[in-house]
């Protein structure tokens, strides 16, 4: 099959639009958005740090990922400097704002048990990230990421801990492992 100039460009908008939609509903915290925005076999190779859920394919999964970063950030905003379009991909580059109020839980063990908490310290970030998407049907199909995890952690107060900060750590891990474990 052969694409004209017209039908690449109109691929290239639709592609676009899906992924500047995905960072406007996390944004929005627009969980009705969700399905309309991924596919059902929708997958994030980002989440293997995110709760169990996140890390269902589908719409499931990627509302579970909305909740799980606005219940650590609040204000959340993509300022957007690029995106380059390829077919059915799109790579995005922007930078992140929030203000933490919440915890930030890691689950990156293999059976989503809480690794780590960074209790919240009323600071702002803006972290640089590189979001990849992949499209199909005007519909997110597969996303990935690079982010300056480092950055944030600095930014937040998170690194390098001081012992009182330490102390708190440990106290938010213990509550959101039993709170876990009742759930």
């Amino acid at each position: 099959m052969t694409v004209t100039r017209g039908q690449e460009q109109g691929m290239a908008a639709v592609v676009q639009l899906a992924a500047y939609e995905n960072f406007r509903l996390i944004e929005d915290h627009d969980l009705g958005a969700v399905a309309a925005n991924v596919t059902a076999d929708f997958v994030n190779r980002r989440s293997a740090d995110e709760p169990m859920a996140a890390r269902t394919p589908g719409p499931e999964g990627m509302a579970a990922t909305v909740a799980w970063l606005n219940r650590a950030f609040a204000d959340i905003r993509f300022e957007i400097h690029e995106a380059i379009v390829s077919g059915e991909r799109a790579a995005v580059r922007v930078t992140m704002h929030a203000t933490q109020h919440g915890p930030f839980v890691v689950h990156d063990s293999p059976d989503g048990a809480v690794t780590a908490v960074f209790p919240s310290r009323g600071r702002t970030a803006a972290v640089d990230q590189t979001h990849w998407f992949t499209v199909a049907d005007g519909k997110i199909a597969e996303h990935d990421a690079v982010r300056d995890d480092l950055g944030m952690a600095q930014q937040l107060g998170w690194v390098p801990p001081n012992p009182a900060y330490l102390i708190a750590m440990k106290r938010a891990a213990m509550a959101e492992r039993r709170a876990q474990r009742r759930s």
